[in-house]
């Protein structure tokens, strides 16, 4: 027993540790920005979001010399029209997708191509951003003396499910990495990244190959900051949830559509997600088994994990009320592992209309 709450206390170790130490971007860190600035938004049948994500960066402070760049790619829905009455923002109509390449990266691709900005943003269309929120970035990502940075939103929840897994996002990367030891050792399988609000200098971003050189992989923002890394540029992640938000998923469905996409490459290999998966039964489900079946000792063990998931939750301005189901979120997020690396060997990974098998 005294194994097993050693084990659950590493996550709850790293999430203070981190809680303490992590980088923050905040609005008062706001200053006017002297060079281009092109927000770059990807768009595939996102008619629900149009207004939202346009009226959000348009309203952006302190950058004079900005574009506002969206790629139409092939939606089926209104966003098209809808776009129409946003004449602040320049839409591209997406080009067929080439062989190779997954949707977003090739998007994202094109973006680039059309812009001028030294500093390129990536804003996903169901993220909302404060109006200081990117020059905040920008100004803290400089003072930094950094490359790129990956301003993490406040992650919405609304339906059970959303505030049962989504606080995992934040939960898995707190507990597990120690950041400011990953910001200099510059291990590859350290780095954080949320594609969702991103920003690098095109520089860099061009040296390194873009989107381009990850143009078939699925987990684009990990494996872009990967890239930046290991062509030697600078930079990490940072909490953003004061001045930027995002809400995923809005249904169950999509919720577990959109993990099981990507799970498969979360953990590097069919062994690096088996052992990852047998960590997490042991610290986040199996306390809760043996305190049940009656070993007193092994609520301690339950409780220190939830306690790890509730501090996560405190310091990103997540979901906390949901933290006593973490062994239930652990089941789900193992099912949605199993599910995804199945369907990815039968080539059924399926993400708005495409195969991403």
């Amino acid at each position: 027993m005294i194994y097993l709450l050693a084990l659950t206390a590493i996550p709850l170790l790293f999430t203070i540790a981190n809680s303490l130490s992590m980088r923050v971007v905040h609005k008062g860190q706001a200053k006017e920005i002297n060079g281009a600035v092109s927000i770059l938004i990807p768009m595939r049948n996102e008619a629900e979001n149009v207004e939202g994500v346009l009226t959000s960066v348009a309203a952006s402070l302190l950058i004079p010399e900005r574009e506002i760049l969206v790629l139409d790619d092939h939606s089926e829905d209104a966003t098209s029209a809808l776009l129409q009455g946003f004449p602040r923002a320049i839409t591209y109509a997406g080009i067929d997708l080439p062989e190779g390449w997954l949707g977003k990266n090739f998007a994202c691709h094109q973006l680039v191509t059309h812009s001028k900005g030294e500093y390129l943003v990536f804003v996903d269309a169901d993220v909302r951003v404060s109006d200081s929120a990117i020059a905040a970035a920008i100004s803290y990502m400089d003072s930094l003396g950094w490359d790129f940075i990956s301003p993490y939103p406040r992650q919405l929840a609304e339906t059970f499910f959303e505030r049962l897994i989504q606080p995992l996002l934040q939960w898995s990367w707190l507990s597990s990495v120690p950041l400011r030891f990953a910001e200099r050792a510059k291990f590859p399988s350290m780095i954080i990244a949320n594609g969702q609000f991103m920003i690098v200098k095109r520089q860099p971003y061009i040296a390194a190959g873009g989107h381009k050189a990850i143009r078939h992989e699925v987990l684009d923002d990990l494996e872009l900051a990967r890239l930046l890394v290991k062509s030697g540029f600078k930079g990490g992640v940072a909490d953003a949830s004061g001045v930027a938000a995002c809400r995923m998923y809005t249904t169950q469905t999509e919720l577990f559509d959109g993990y099981t996409k990507s799970l498969w490459r979360a953990f590097g290999s069919p062994l690096g997600a088996f052992v990852m998966s047998i960590f997490l039964f042991l610290t986040g489900v199996l306390p809760l088994l043996l305190a049940l079946a009656g070993y007193r000792t092994a609520w301690l063990g339950y409780f220190i994990v939830v306690l790890s998931r509730y501090v996560s939750a405190l310091r990103t301005r997540s979901t906390p009320s949901t933290a006593l189901l973490h062994p239930l979120a652990i089941l789900t997020l193992l099912y949605l592992i199993i599910k995804s690396w199945y369907q990815k060997s039968t080539g059924q990974l399926m993400w708005r209309g495409r195969s991403v098998a």
